[in-house]
């Protein structure tokens, strides 16, 4: 009996090298779609390609690649006649079919086919608005988190500019040996808190730049306010759909339309289903008519928005990762496979077979869906894609909050100034000294403001 399998097995292996060195060049037949065959100057790439590449370098034939003259995947006609790249297996114009080929029962009657090295299903795709969910930080929507930050630091900017205007103005604080000084650093925030509710919290400034400061503030928070109120009710006005995020959600509403390919085999399956959902789904593309004519004008209308397209997991996950403001269900229904298709009684489809299974078990598969379907939409789920206020957005606002605390700063100097000189010309000393000396006791400790007042009674 080992005898037997031993002889059997050299049998096998035989077999399997009669089959690579008399396959010296196989003519192959494949279809533009991206991301599997892409036109690159002269030459085809592709998933696709890279997936042939994989496949001689194991198996050890050479190949020559053509594209089906029709442009067809394959489908029998009434007279039984098979058009597309399995007609061309089936006639013997091509040794292989190699592109994104379904395999179905009706298919594998007529040729061999080996095992998938994909599996999809059918999907539909979402503009992202219509796909969210509520969130129970909906509030704080309306801005992204780099814009919070960036208001979190104006009030911050400009509550320290209040606190140093106060102190520096001899207006606001005339003498501050007797006086307190009204605007510390936390009536600065609250006065700032009150001008955000646009309630107001005394006391008010009374210098010209702290008014200055105060009124840019307001205009500040009154824009800011009519911004973050206005994104706000157009996201509960969107948000006021249900989310969709299964089929049977999709069936059960009337206010995003929803259609896939006419005549292909998502709209057969949902024409052929017993199930009641997906047949609810059908009845309503017959209804509303709401089939698309190609994959790209079903992508168009669910990038305009209140449209769903149905369609293969794979190509949409692709859509996904070029237009970052579209969304893919989760749900995947209709499960079905790629595989290459190979003339009835090759040879060449046990090997092939074991070659896919062996890229498959190593990574490669997954390696090649990572390299063709990467995303450039990195946090796509963030605040770019839900319709958040972005910093640049209100560029302007924050630059006009920054010039007045800057002319703010620069009034409040110009009035120490102003005070400095004319100080200066009472009491014959130079400018500059006198300046030094108030900022001295506006920022300095009483005790050096003390000693000061000391050195200058007895230099008199």
């Amino acid at each position: 009996m080992a005898g037997f399998m031993s002889l059997m097995c050299c049998v096998a292996a035989l077999t399997a090298g009669t089959v690579t060195a008399d396959a010296k060049e196989l003519s192959i037949t494949t279809i533009k779609q991206d991301p599997y065959i892409m036109s690159k100057g002269p030459e085809l790439e592709g998933y696709c390609i890279d997936l042939i590449s994989e496949l001689s370098k194991r198996l050890g034939f050479s190949y020559k690649l053509q594209l089906v003259k029709d442009n067809r995947y394959g489908a029998m006609d009434a007279s039984g006649n098979w058009n597309g790249m399995i007609g061309e297996v089936i006639r013997g114009e091509a040794d292989l079919a190699v592109a994104p080929l379904t395999l179905t029962a009706t298919r594998e009657q007529f040729v061999d086919m080996t095992t998938p090295f994909m599996q999809t299903g059918l999907s539909f795709l979402l503009r992202r608005d219509k796909a969210s969910e509520g969130s129970s930080f909906s509030l704080l929507s309306p801005f992204s988190p780099s814009m919070w930050g960036g208001i979190l630091i104006a009030f911050l900017l400009t509550g320290l500019c209040i606190f140093l205007v106060g102190r520096i103005s001899p207006t606001e604080w005339a003498e501050p040996e007797t006086e307190e000084h009204s605007f510390t650093l936390l009536h600065s925030f609250w006065y700032l808190t009150g001008g955000l509710t646009l309630q107001g919290a005394g006391p008010h400034p009374k210098a010209l730049s702290g008014r200055v400061v105060s009124a840019i503030w307001w205009l500040f928070a009154v824009l800011l306010l009519a911004s973050y109120f206005g994104n706000f009710t157009s996201k509960l006005h969107s948000s006021k759909q249900l989310p969709v995020e299964s089929f049977e959600d999709l069936s059960n509403q009337n206010a995003i339309d929803y259609g896939t390919v006419e005549g292909g085999s998502s709209m057969s399956f949902f024409k052929n289903s017993k199930n009641p959902v997906y047949h609810r789904i059908y009845q309503h593309m017959e209804r509303k008519k709401s089939y698309v004519s190609s994959m790209e004008e079903g992508i168009r209308r669910a990038q305009e928005g209140n449209f769903a397209f149905i369609g293969e997991a794979v190509s949409l996950d692709l859509a996904t990762a070029r237009y970052c403001d579209l969304h893919r269900s989760q749900e995947v229904i209709a499960m079905r496979a790629y595989s290459i298709a190979a003339p009835e009684g090759s040879p060449l489809v046990k090997n092939l077979t074991l070659a896919i299974l062996e890229l498959s078990e190593s990574g490669e598969l997954t390696s090649l869906r990572h390299k063709w379907w990467a995303t450039s939409c990195v946090g796509a789920d963030g605040a770019d894609a839900s319709g958040a206020l972005q910093p640049h957005d209100l560029q302007g606002l924050f630059l006009f909050l920054g010039l007045g605390l800057g002319v703010g700063l620069l009034l409040a100097l110009l009035e120490l100034v102003s005070r400095a000189h004319n100080q200066a010309k009472d009491s014959k000393k130079s400018c500059c000294s006198v300046l030094t000396s108030e900022l001295n006791r506006r920022f300095g400790s009483k005790l050096e403001s003390a000693d000061q007042e000391d050195s200058d009674k007895n230099k008199a």
